[in-house]
């Protein structure tokens, strides 16, 4: 399509601009900063933009190359990023090409003589193919009016993926008379954007930095324990859904996805390690929803634009925020929920921190920075969405994010652990820290193991005094330790040094405040949902859209989502479009792919409406949506507590059954009931101790506070009525509502 097929004449720019989102791309409504950026560069500004992945960053050039008379060239990194936005743009009857080293020798010469017969609206080019002579002077030849810079933080020494070569591209902007540039990112801190401008010479540029806030992805962070179970347990709660998988190596890689498949689960390893036809071959059935997860190192994903991946796992810890921010970015691309889960151990930590100790001086304090602030982002005992937007220089204001696992409850209130600390800190000054987490732990619980009596470490007064806590639970205070800096590892040898902070709190002057709690699998009660995932789809219907899409990628030979996204079909679920007009008006359906699949797609709706005795409704019945609920599934832990504690079964009894702490039952009936089940109010109150003046003091202090955190009912009761009275107490109070 070029820009003269569009009957746009006399309107203003940005009126063009809109008639293009609506006919070609199907959009109702620019995104955050779209129309201001897009704006900018029809009006030859030069000009930065910073969005989030999944943001709408190729929209910004892609609905000025439709209105420029001459060429839009594409900067980008990766061929199989390359290659993914030529297939969407193709499909979308935009006239896109690419030359890189991919293309048999006439499919190069082809696109050649497109590019000479001025039939390309936007080509898109690696740098080094770029600067070449032959493509310089045949693009210079032919005129240009735009030359967008994907990924344009790879130009920045400070960014995390610096290429040498993106540094050139100033040069070569410069031969462009009348061309404007824009640089896109989706990560650039204020260091790194102010780098970008300088280095593409862009100093008058207008920058447009949207919200890093990706509201729909939400963020979990969990130690890790066995990792293996926690991923399976993940797993089981997002079945038939795409997700990538990261891991520390190579070695990882392969291990993990062998016994997932051993478990029953469809995954493929990606790495730099596998030759080149395997590892494209599995990227390529992750794309076309061959398989559903790929376990792969850092090498997977910067060119993959697949926008229905429903999960990231961190199996290993990432290098820096930047690299994290960029991974979990490749969620939810298509505005639907996804899921983040972030496995912590200081294990992974101690490994980053040993490469760091390779590099160079200058190279090893950038790094140390980077990790100290992932580190921050850890430990935080705030809203994750703080800390991971302060470091884009983005102040989160909001009280409760609803998207994390802090704002969502699932993290354990933090109590007084003084005590247990002091024991802990007393074993490693008997042992005259010498000796690691493990050998304090086990003279704490009073263990024989040799090592224990090879040093006489049985005959300590330390030895088993610890005992009222599992070793589970002791590994849990030892990570509190370590967070707050009352403790440090030794790298080389492993053994636990105390800190200043330590001293004081053997000595009495200072508390411990923290959770040793055992930590359990987590459930989710989100809080935001896109007007999309607000509709009441029917499930049936898009299951078989699904299978259509699925049946015509295959005869095309390109990925699902090129023909639609998700998005797309839940809305057809919803609204049961049955003429080419109302296919119109669905979310990413432009003139173009209605001709091209509105054959397709309408009987297979016209049929179910018909065998169902189902009617059209009109997109702006906005009244008739109904919110989807998650429920808990019947074998997850809060459902199980809930189902015995109605069959009258104790508190006490509960907690014996499954060898855990009164405590955790608690926690899991609030779940429960929060899924939107019910218990016996008067039942869980004759668990209290609290008399009935102390209940009434409590119950006020819930409606002043709130009953989301336990923390500021505490604090407004002078820290007499413990955490697990409160517990109860919040627990009958929501039972009530």
């Amino acid at each position: 399509m070029k820009s003269s097929d569009i009957p746009l004449d006399i309107m203003p720019d940005i009126a063009k601009a809109e008639h293009v989102l609506h006919e070609v791309f199907g959009f109702e409504e620019f995104r955050s900063l779209q129309k201001d950026i897009i704006q900018n560069v029809l009006a030859k500004n030069d000009t930065l933009a910073i969005m989030p992945t999944g943001g709408g960053k190729s929209l910004c050039y892609q609905i000025p190359a439709l209105l420029f008379e001459r060429l839009t060239i594409v900067v980008s990194p990766l061929i199989s990023l390359m290659k993914d936005q030529v297939d969407q743009l193709t499909a979308y009857g935009i006239s896109a090409s690419t030359l890189n080293s991919s293309l048999s020798l006439q499919e190069y010469e082809q696109t050649l003589d497109l590019i000479r017969s001025n039939k390309v609206d936007l080509l898109y080019l690696a740098p080094e193919t770029l600067m070449k002579n032959n493509v310089l002077n045949l693009v210079s030849g032919l005129g240009v009016d735009c030359i967008a810079i994907d990924e344009a933080h790879c130009i920045s020494e400070w960014g995390h993926d610096f290429r040498p070569e993106y540094r050139q591209l100033a040069e070569v902007t410069t031969r462009f008379d009348g061309a404007v540039t824009l640089g896109l990112t989706a990560t650039a801190t204020p260091q790194v954007q102010r780098d970008i401008a300088g280095s593409l010479g862009l100093k008058n540029a207008n920058t447009f930095v949207a919200s890093f806030n990706r509201k729909n992805l939400y963020l979990d962070v969990a130690n890790k324990n066995d990792s293996l179970q926690q991923v399976i347990y993940f797993l089981q709660e997002h079945k038939n859904e795409s997700g990538i998988i990261y891991c520390f190596s190579r070695r990882q890689v392969d291990k993990l996805a062998n016994d997932l498949n051993a478990n029953g689960f469809s995954a493929l390893p990606y790495h730099a390690g596998l030759e080149e036809n395997e590892r494209m071959r599995n990227q390529d059935a992750f794309i076309r929803d061959e398989t559903n997860i790929i376990v792969a190192t850092i090498a997977f994903g910067m060119g993959i634009d697949k926008p229905d991946v429903r999960f990231v796992i961190h199996h290993d810890m990432p290098k820096n925020i930047e690299s994290y921010y960029q991974q979990i970015g490749r969620a939810g691309r298509d505005g639907l929920q996804s899921d983040c889960l972030f496995l912590f151990s200081y294990g992974d930590a101690s490994k980053i921190r040993y490469f760091i100790e390779q590099k160079a001086e200058a190279e090893q304090r950038v790094a140390e920075q980077h990790l100290q602030q992932l580190m921050e982002f850890v430990e935080t005992n705030q809203c994750r969405r703080i800390k991971l937007l302060e470091y884009f220089g983005e102040q989160f204001t909001q009280e409760n994010c609803g998207m994390c696992d802090f704002c969502t409850g699932n993290t354990p209130e933090r109590e007084n652990i003084t005590v247990p600390a002091q024991k802990f800190l007393s074993a490693m000054v008997r042992t005259e820290q010498r000796f690691g987490y493990h050998h304090i732990k086990n003279i704490l619980v009073g263990s024989r193991r040799k090592e224990v009596l090879k040093f006489n470490h049985d005959q300590l007064s330390t030895h088993g005094i610890g005992k009222e806590f599992s070793s589970q639970e002791w590994k849990q205070l030892y990570r509190e330790l370590m967070r707050q800096d009352i403790i440090l590892r030794e790298v080389k040898h492993k053994s636990l040094k105390l800190t200043p902070k330590a001293i004081d709190i053997l000595k009495g002057k200072e508390q411990v405040f923290g959770v040793i709690e055992e930590p359990e699998q987590k459930t989710k009660t989100r809080q935001t949902k896109s007007d999309i995932e607000s509709l009441d789809f029917n499930r049936e219907l898009f299951v078989l859209l699904k299978q259509k899409r699925t049946e015509l990628a295959h005869e095309q030979n390109v990925p699902p989502y090129i023909i639609f996204p998700d998005t797309t079909l839940i809305e057809m679920s919803y609204y049961f479009p049955q003429t080419k007009e109302r296919l119109l008006t669905i979310h990413g359906i432009g003139r173009v792919k209605a001709k091209k699949y509105g054959a397709a797609f309408l009987p297979v709706i016209s049929s179910f409406c018909g065998q169902h005795d189902l009617d059209e409704k009109q997109k702006s019945a906005q009244s008739k949506m109904v919110t989807v609920t998650k429920t808990l599934s019947q074998e997850s832990r809060p459902y199980q507590v809930g189902k015995l504690f109605n069959q009258n079964k104790s508190i006490p009894e509960i907690a014996a059954h499954f060898n855990v702490k009164e405590s955790t039952v608690l926690s899991n009936l609030l779940k429960f009931v929060k899924a939107g089940n019910s218990v016996s109010s008067d039942r869980i109150l004759k668990f209290s101790t609290l008399n009935t003046e102390e209940i009434e003091q409590a119950t006020k202090a819930f409606d002043e506070h709130g009953l989301g955190m336990l923390r500021p009912i505490f604090k407004s009761l002078n820290e007499q009525v413990s955490y697990d009275e409160l517990r109860v107490i919040q627990l009958y109070m929501i039972s009530l509502k």
